[in-house]
């Protein structure tokens, strides 16, 4: 990708994330509301049972992310029917209190692997890295990648690949990648230290 795109790229971002960001939410409000989320979110191994691909850990993952993700799954942006199912009553307030508890929550930091070459996968991320970066301060709403299960990091850009996942600049972002080069992205990302499955 050449300058000019990523530069067109994160002005896009900056512009698009303004009305995604989230309001402080209660910890310990969006702990009890997780209560539901915890039979499949706080196992390291927990598989989706078709397509098979490891239960995104969520643990320390950015608030204003976790508010848009959860609202791109009631707009039927992210065609994942469980989940879908899980948050189509969420009131905006329980979806930004479950932000704010994920947020600070830790639990296991194993990440499963899935082949490809991480090397090659920190190269051909530079690009993600402006965006996919371990910023955590109030008001971003990028998401950690970092330490995530390589399979479903796999799954997600393939998603945004077909189209199955809405997002014009990610669209735009990994639609040349080939098959080998999304392996090495995310063998990378899943290489690092990162997000956890909640306890």
């Amino acid at each position: 990708m050449n300058k000019k795109m990523i530069t067109l790229a994160l002005g896009i971002t900056a512009f698009s994330s303004v009305p995604m960001m989230a309001q402080a939410g209660s910890v310990e409000a969006g702990k009890d509301a997780f209560e539901a989320c915890r039979g499949c979110h706080t196992s390291p191994s927990t598989s989706n049972v078709y397509p098979t691909y490891y239960v995104p850990k969520v643990g320390g993952q950015v608030a204003g992310y976790t508010v848009a993700a959860l609202k791109a799954y009631q707009k039927s942006e992210r065609p994942h029917r469980t989940m879908m199912a899980n948050v189509y009553d969420l009131s905006d307030k329980t979806i930004e209190d479950i932000a704010a508890y994920l947020a600070t929550a830790t639990g296991s930091a194993r990440a499963s692997a899935n082949g490809g070459d991480a090397a090659k996968g920190k190269k051909l991320a530079e690009s993600c890295m402006a965006c996919h970066n371990d910023d955590t301060n109030a008001g971003v709403t990028n998401p950690r990648l970092a330490g995530q299960h390589q399979n479903y990091l796999e799954k997600a850009m393939q998603g945004y690949q077909s189209g199955a996942r809405k997002n014009a600049l990610m669209q735009s972002m990994v639609q040349g990648l080939s098959e080998d080069e999304v392996k090495d992205i995310a063998a990378y990302f899943t290489s690092l230290k990162g997000l956890t499955a909640v306890k």
